[in-house]
């Protein structure tokens, strides 16, 4: 392995920190309504930070696989969105430092990567690692934001219900790094927050308003919520909205509340009941494609896309 500390620089001037918690909020792998993203850059933009690491990203991604944007003006190229991988150092609203890990999944060198994160949290100081995911899953907008939740020890995420059993998924760079940091005796907690299927491809604030919930509760924070509470107000007025529109599109939501609330009585074991079968998103999809067109030919109406 080429040597870790080479993959990242540390500022010069590192705010006094505290023993804080590292969250980690990645691009790349699955990210259902876009949850992670928008939680990412509430807490950016509505918090005090400043960067304090910064990793090499043209040894670790892959260019050709997620081309960045470029945008280019009449007769010459206007602007390049250079990816980015950084450890910025926030402040809650009480002044409370915690540090977050944003920017694009590294395509290689992944126990390179997990090597100098690991690195990082000895320099830092950091006495725990919360990440946060977000998986489109069979349930409904109108209920409550359902989270998947993990711990190096169980003790850290008694409180949350167990939604599914044992499953084999492709891991992530972020994966990779509360596993390394479990065996490295680095308490670790993680967060996957379940998007209805049929919303996965749009903005859905709803479920990053749960991932800072949980953020705020795991790691005792002080995060603000109000303008992502009045998003989801917002863009829940408007899916029912839409779903009200199609017969089809109300039956499977129908069908998802009445699996939700089936798993909430304990009748069912799981988010998904034994031997039922899911509507696809192929199935629906078609549907709220429409809708998509339909809120691009009418630009002023509310979108409910987040405060980002």
């Amino acid at each position: 392995m080429l040597d870790p500390a080479e993959l990242f620089r540390l500022s010069e001037q590192v705010p006094e920190l505290d023993r804080p918690v590292l969250v980690l909020a990645l691009d790349g792998f699955v990210d259902a309504g876009s949850a992670t993203q928008l939680a990412r850059a509430h807490l950016l933009s509505s918090l005090e930070s400043e960067v304090v690491a910064t990793f090499d990203v043209d040894q670790v991604y892959d260019y050709r696989g997620r081309r960045p944007e470029m945008l280019f003006v009449t007769d010459h190229w206007e602007s390049y969105a250079a990816p980015e991988l950084k450890i910025h150092a926030v402040r809650d609203s009480t002044g409370t430092p915690f540090l977050l890990l944003a920017g694009a999944e590294p395509d290689f060198q992944w126990e390179r990567f997990a090597a100098a994160v690991t690195m990082l949290v000895q320099r830092l100081g950091v006495r725990m690692i919360v990440a946060l995911d977000a998986i489109p899953m069979g349930v409904p907008h109108s209920r409550p934001s359902t989270v998947i939740a993990r711990g190096s020890s169980p003790e850290l995420v008694t409180q949350y219900s167990n939604w599914l059993g044992t499953v084999q998924v492709p891991g992530s760079a972020s994966h990779l790094i509360e596993f390394r940091m479990a065996e490295a005796g680095v308490p670790s907690m993680g967060f996957a927050v379940n998007v209805p299927h049929y919303l996965a491809h749009l903005e859905y604030p709803a479920a990053a308003l749960t991932l800072i919930d949980c953020v705020a509760q795991g790691a005792g924070l002080a995060l603000p919520t109000e303008m992502l509470a009045e998003a989801a107000v917002a863009n829940r007025i408007d899916i029912d909205a839409k779903v009200a529109e199609s017969e089809q599109v109300a039956a499977v939501v129908r069908a998802l509340e009445a699996q939700y609330d089936e798993i909430l009585a304990g009748r069912s074991r799981g988010l998904v009941a034994e031997g039922a079968r899911l509507p696809t998103a192929d199935e629906i999809g078609a549907e709220f494609e429409q809708y998509l067109l339909q809120q691009q030919d009418n630009p002023d109406e509310p979108d409910g896309s987040g405060d980002h």
